[in-house]
């Protein structure tokens, strides 16, 4: 108990003792204790009306000047309102410089609350998106920012990866938008300018493309002639054998560069679309019976190749594209299969939507190549690759491939022990089956 405390207990004591005293001497003790009493009743009263009025009109009025258990009172009040004048001015300190690094940004900040409306927003925003402070805040952002690929892109789940957008629509803006989930529901939007990045991209690709269809035609010429070549040096018992070699090897080296090209084309194709992929009807186990075949014509493939279909599901996308993904993994599980190995491929749909996948017992690949392996021309081993020809632009076709049909590519691999490559697609693009399920294995 503190000092103030006891000394007005002590001096109530008092009172009530000479009140008694006071009683006892001139009669009527009741009188006497009332009287007293209630005088030190007015007493706490002026000083609990003088307390409320300095808290009030604390700015205007100095603290009540009063002593015992009040003056305790006012003194703790006045450490409390300096306590949190001290935190509100370093509140609003903080929240300034917040607002200041936020300003120097060079990408914009937007802050959602679990509805999608703006609560808050940087001058990047601002300038980017076109948002104005007073009448777009508590506004749904998919209200304000009606791009398909963003609203779709607010609706789907996954967020770890952002999306371009065109901004406005149809106009010369290129904006890189991702969703950054925070605190109890709230989200973050940074948008950031990729129209250089975007624009230079453009421009490679042309380039590429352009290149690649012009080298065509020179290539059919030069293998045309070589074909006659080889047939000439292959018939003619008077030719220098010596050119037999050197003409095969030229043979096969235009047909990798054919390849190469025809992949090349194929790449700035998928990159160069700006939509997602179409929504035909693709039949994936008649497209999967087909590639077995193909592959059980091939004179090197491994000795045992299994198609286990356990959904005739089908896929709604672009056929053309979904055939050259399936193909390319394929036919790469084929080129690093040993003969003795084993490849398997299954289709099957769930919940979640259609996978595909192709599993084999080859090389295996090394933890630190997977995440690079979707690269154009990356290989993990460039001489192996080369003796073994393809493109390096197989898995890249792949990825992108994917990317237009809204799925993603996983990659599990041990160095030596095998490889499995698997396509996810989202449940909008699979289409349930109408009948049982059937499995082909060879």
């Amino acid at each position: 108990m503190s000092a103030a405390w006891s000394f007005a207990i002590v001096r109530l004591l008092g009172l009530i003792s000479v009140a008694v005293l006071g009683g006892m001497i001139w009669g009527r003790p009741v009188l006497w204790l009332a009287a007293v009493l209630g005088a030190y009743l007015l007493l706490q009263l002026i000083n609990l009306y003088r307390l409320g009025r300095w808290l009030r009109m604390r700015s205007l009025v100095d603290p009540p000047d009063v002593g015992g258990v009040w003056g305790e009172v006012v003194a703790q009040v006045v450490r409390l309102h300096r306590r949190k004048r001290f935190h509100k001015q370093r509140m609003i300190k903080l929240f300034r410089e917040l607002r200041r690094s936020t300003a120097a940004m060079p990408d914009g900040v937007v802050v959602l609350a679990a509805d999608n409306e703006i609560l808050w927003f940087n001058r990047t925003a601002a300038r980017l998106l076109d948002l104005r402070r007073k009448a777009d805040l508590h506004i749904r952002i998919d209200n304000l920012i009606r791009a398909p690929d963003f609203v779709r892109y607010l609706d789907e789940g996954d967020h770890s990866v952002p999306v371009t957008v065109r901004w406005p629509a149809g106009g010369p803006l290129f904006l890189s938008m991702q969703l950054i989930p925070y605190g109890a529901g709230q989200q973050l939007v940074l948008v950031r300018d990729v129209t250089r990045q975007t624009t230079l991209e453009a421009m490679r690709r042309d380039f590429v493309a352009n290149a690649s269809h012009e080298l065509r035609s020179p290539l059919t010429v030069v293998s045309g002639y070589l074909q006659s070549l080889s047939d000439t040096i292959a018939e003619d018992s008077s030719a220098d054998r010596l050119w037999e070699g050197p003409v095969q090897e030229m043979r096969r080296q235009t047909e990798r560069m054919t390849e190469i090209i025809n992949d090349l084309l194929e790449l700035s194709k998928l990159e160069s679309a700006d939509i997602e992929a179409g929504e035909d009807e693709v039949d994936v186990a008649g497209m999967l019976s087909l590639l077995r075949k193909e592959v059980l014509s091939l004179e090197r493939r491994p000795q045992e190749f299994t198609l286990r279909l356990d959904s005739e599901s089908r896929l709604l996308g672009n056929e053309a594209e979904i055939h050259s993904a399936f193909s390319n993994l394929i036919a790469n599980a084929v080129k690093y299969t040993p003969p003795e190995g084993r490849i398997d491929v299954r289709w099957w749909s769930d919940a979640e939507g259609g996978h595909f996948s192709v599993r084999d017992t080859g090389i295996g690949i090394a933890a630190e190549h997977i995440p690079r392996l979707t690269e154009r021309f990356y290989r993990v081993d460039p001489g192996r690759a080369r003796r073994q020809g393809g493109s390096g632009l197989g898995l890249a076709i792949v990825r992108h491939a994917l990317q237009r049909h809204g799925g993603r590519l996983q990659i599990e691999s041990t160095d030596g022990q095998g490889s499995t490559f698997t396509c996810h697609f989202p449940r909008r693009r699979v289409v349930d089956p109408e009948r049982g399920v059937a499995t082909a294995v060879s």
